[in-house]
């Protein structure tokens, strides 16, 4: 399946996923700082939310994340997704068919799979129309302290899959170039931004990682 993402979105950068917070308001001015400061694409993710707050809240970014020129992923839920006309939708292993919700929300929809360590479901996921897929945790995580790791290795195994290949897991400022020369073409961090003192000076760190490789990175 011949997907093309939207050329006025980054392909490269820094991959904002949302804390979990209640405080709307909050929520929207926490992601309007990482937002303001380059963040490529963003993710609605709250685990502890019900239904309702979630709608609000997906609703409430959405003109935020236009004005910034940033796609809007909803975590899980491609119902969600299809019901604001959110940019597209994440799917884990438990979130339905990726094909399904290919049909629902259209071709230029922003699809991605979570694929772990494992390069066959990234395969399975390309052909059944993702637009990216997701790979780790490729160090410990604090918000899945039980996810299983997967070594960098898999970031340049996958190179031909020909769609943009998202690192997550632990990823600080430190450790992210390691994955950024290995291949990935984003990282997903939520709380090494919104938890950081200066989320703005933490994104500003993460899109550095983005920097040509030298010849020190590719040894």
């Amino acid at each position: 399946m011949q997907l093309s993402i939207n050329p006025d979105w980054p392909r490269r950068g820094l991959y904002a996923i949302t804390p979990d917070d209640a405080d709307t308001k909050r929520l929207l001015a926490r992601v309007e700082t990482v937002l303001r400061a380059g963040a490529a694409w963003l993710q609605y993710r709250n685990k502890h939310a019900d239904q309702v707050l979630r709608d609000q809240q997906a609703r409430a970014l959405q003109p935020l994340c236009r004005l910034h020129g940033v796609p809007l992923i909803i975590n899980d839920d491609w119902r969600l997704a299809a019901a604001i006309g959110a940019d597209g939708a994440h799917l884990g292993k438990d979130d339905g068919e990726l094909t399904v919700a290919r049909a629902a929300l259209g071709r230029g929809a922003l699809i991605g799979a979570s694929c772990y360590d494992d390069l066959a479901l990234a395969q399975r996921a390309v052909a059944g129309g993702a637009s990216y897929v997701a790979f780790g945790a490729f160090f410990p995580s604090t918000t899945k302290p039980s996810a299983r790791r997967a070594p960098t290795g898999v970031l340049r195994d996958t190179a031909q899959l020909g769609v943009p290949r998202v690192a997550i897991g632990g990823i600080t400022p430190d450790n992210a170039r390691s994955l950024v020369v290995a291949g990935a073409d984003l990282v997903a961090v939520i709380s090494g931004v919104f938890d950081a003192p200066d989320p703005a000076a933490a994104t500003r760190a993460y899109l550095a990682c983005f920097a040509e490789p030298t010849e020190e990175d590719r040894r």
